[in-house]
């Protein structure tokens, strides 16, 4: 197979770290080409999505007492072509977030992809339709109480009731900007007003879950379905347990309630066409659906003995053929 990565630039990916080179080089293991681009470089021609894609070739990493270990270079890359996606058997949009105009406007160019002849993964109008925040506000049964507002007095109306509670932008990534909320904070008002800039902007604020102490499970799902977690732990002096922030990563298990939870959430994620998803849970509650450029596989394959990697890159081999012998009925 032919497969597309529209990723940032490769130069800053960290291969002991980055899932998106996880992917690629189980791809590439597996005897598939790589092809990778940025979302700036993609175009709409006659009707159709083009993109300047370069043919990459990497080394895998290699655990080391514990450690992944990377050689340097770890990858080789040719020279740039302008080629039409549908050439590709499957494209993964993974673009890190935030989800900005020039992000929009890549999954519009997405669109011009024939999917009955190219896998698009995750689908384009999946991830405009999911926002990471507010994608878990239908669910209602798996998620803490959560309000989403711009407006102050609803805010502080809601902190005052829970007493303890967590805002959150709704457009940034990584933990950044989340902050905990308490009526007594002198700050509370001001925190309010430069999150919400000046209640111009709505935020998500749940009450606070105590068990966050214990960790935030990060849970893969491929089509749906479960296939590794990780649990993330805060830093010392941090309440946020993402690796952005410091956190450091624990081995766990997915638990009975939590596979009710993925239970609850598939059938929509499929119907959206996101088929990489990772999600957030803390507590046995749902708090975040992650669509855009979703981590973890290099942590989970180090702690579980497992190529994550390989699962979907077999998915994908597998639904490819399926639609193929579909098209052959």
């Amino acid at each position: 197979m032919k497969l597309a990565f529209i990723i940032d630039p490769i130069q800053t990916l960290d291969p002991c770290h980055d899932t998106s080179v996880a992917l690629m080089e189980a791809a590439h293991i597996m005897g598939h080409e790589v092809w990778v681009t940025q979302a700036s470089l993609l175009s709409v021609v006659e009707g159709k999505a083009w993109a300047i894609l370069e043919r990459v070739q990497l080394v895998p990493i290699e655990l080391v007492d514990g450690r992944w270990v990377a050689a340097n270079p770890w990858y080789k890359s040719s020279e740039c072509n302008f080629i039409c996606l549908e050439t590709m058997d499957a494209v993964f949009m993974r673009t890190d977030p935030p989800v900005t105009v020039s992000y929009l406007y890549a999954t519009y160019i997405l669109d011009y992809i024939d999917q009955n002849k190219t896998l698009v993964i995750n689908s384009p109008s999946g991830i405009r339709a999911a926002n990471e925040k507010m994608y878990a506000l239908q669910f209602t049964k798996v998620i803490p109480e959560t309000i989403v507002s711009a407006d102050k007095q609803v805010i502080k109306q809601f902190v005052e009731a829970k007493e303890t509670a967590v805002l959150k932008p709704l457009g940034n990534k990584a933990g950044e900007g989340i902050l905990i909320l308490q009526p007594s904070d002198r700050n509370l008002n001001s925190m309010i007003e430069l999150s919400t800039l000046q209640g111009r902007v709505p935020v998500m604020v749940q009450s606070f879950i105590p068990d966050a102490k214990e960790g935030d499970k990060r849970i893969i799902l491929l089509n749906g379905e479960p296939i590794g977690s990780v649990n993330r732990l805060s830093a010392k002096g941090e309440f946020r347990n993402n690796m952005a922030a410091g956190g450091t990563v624990a081995k766990t298990e997915i638990t009975p309630k939590e596979y009710e939870i993925c239970s609850q959430i598939a059938a929509t994620l499929r119907r959206d066409g996101l088929i990489f998803v990772g999600i957030d849970v803390i507590g046995g509650y749902l708090t975040e659906v992650n669509v855009t450029s979703p981590t973890g596989i290099r942590e989970i394959d180090r702690l579980d003995g497992t190529r994550l990697g390989h699962q979907v890159i077999q998915w994908v081999e597998q639904a490819k053929n399926y639609k193929l012998s579909t098209i052959n009925l």
